[in-house]
């Protein structure tokens, strides 16, 4: 069963360019229903029907969760669940597509509705504080400035900062070609703001930085390397701390506040979901609720008779 799973991935890994974070997250949920299926029995695929994939997912439903104390009563998210039953889906579809199986059981599995969380954006006095540049000025610093700079003006996803690279960077044209989820390319302008911080610090931050063995990436550790995807966070969770900013940073803040921003000043949804990426317009439309919820705060408070 397990080799079948390695092929799936592998095509995730080189026909659909799928992320390495959606790899290693088909494969875990993936393995975790090979165990389960194991421990009943089943060692083949063909052996497997719906009321075995309705048990599982029933069974994931209720078990304990790993780190939990054993009396407590939380459970696994319905977005973890969502993210099983999409798993088997879409492996059984690969399966039925390459004739790796006869049948694809997992057809009339049900996705559970999931609640759509309001993004969380940081206001504008929290920006403003946030971008204010640090003295005194150091190699580490200029690479914080530029990476925050570069976020705000052009909502690149974490994933995205940590993998550009200076031949993506045009600071003369005002843009970055970025390779997004699935190997989709877009191209995004960058602000005058993102475009200073870049270049001062390209000419004064990176080259003090670089070492022998440093790749081509435009953000670099102090030694010399590229992020890891906490390294970066932590780094801007930091900066925000010095900031002043009390309250918890998540990954998605600056490309949510990026977005809420653009909406706020009258910029079209189909824009912003050019330059964000999604491949769905219902993707974006998740920041048509920020927007009414604020338009509904403002006639709160001004409105004589609200």
């Amino acid at each position: 069963m397990q080799q079948l799973v390695e092929d799936f991935l592998q095509y995730l890994r080189h026909e659909r360019g799928q992320a390495e974070h959606t790899q290693r997250t088909y494969a875990a949920l993936l393995g975790r229903f090979v165990a389960w299926a194991s421990a009943r029995g089943i060692t083949d695929w063909r052996q497997v029907e719906l009321k075995h994939l309705v048990a599982f997912i029933r069974d994931e439903h209720t078990r304990a969760l790993a780190r939990e104390p054993k009396d407590s009563p939380r459970r696994l998210s319905v977005g973890t669940l969502y993210l099983e039953v999409a798993a088997l889906r879409a492996f059984y579809k690969f399966a039925e597509t390459e004739k790796l199986l006869p049948l694809n059981v997992a057809e009339h599995l049900t996705l559970p509705r999931r609640w759509k969380r309001l993004p969380k954006a940081l206001g504008h006095e929290e920006i403003e504080r946030l971008l204010t540049p640090e003295q005194p000025e150091t190699p580490q610093s200029l690479c914080d400035q530029a990476v925050l700079e570069l976020a705000y003006a052009s909502g690149l996803r974490l994933a995205e900062l940590r993998s550009l690279r200076l031949e993506q960077v045009n600071l003369e044209a005002g843009f970055v070609h970025v390779i997004g989820k699935g190997n989709k390319e877009r191209v995004v302008p960058i602000g005058r703001k993102a475009v200073e911080a870049l270049r001062r610090y390209l000419e004064i931050g990176r080259p003090k930085l670089v070492r022998p063995h440093s790749p081509g990436n435009v953000f670099l550790t102090s030694r010399g390397t590229a992020f890891a995807p906490n390294t970066l966070w932590l780094r801007i969770k930091r900066r925000a701390r010095r900031a002043g900013i009390t309250r918890n940073i998540t990954p998605h803040m600056l490309r949510h506040s990026f977005a809420t921003h653009m909406l706020e000043r009258g910029a079209d949804l189909r824009v912003i979901q050019e330059l964000l990426g999604h491949s769905s317009i219902s993707t974006t439309e998740v920041y048509t609720h920020i927007e009414g919820a604020r338009l509904r705060e403002v006639h709160r408070r001004f409105h004589p008779r609200a």
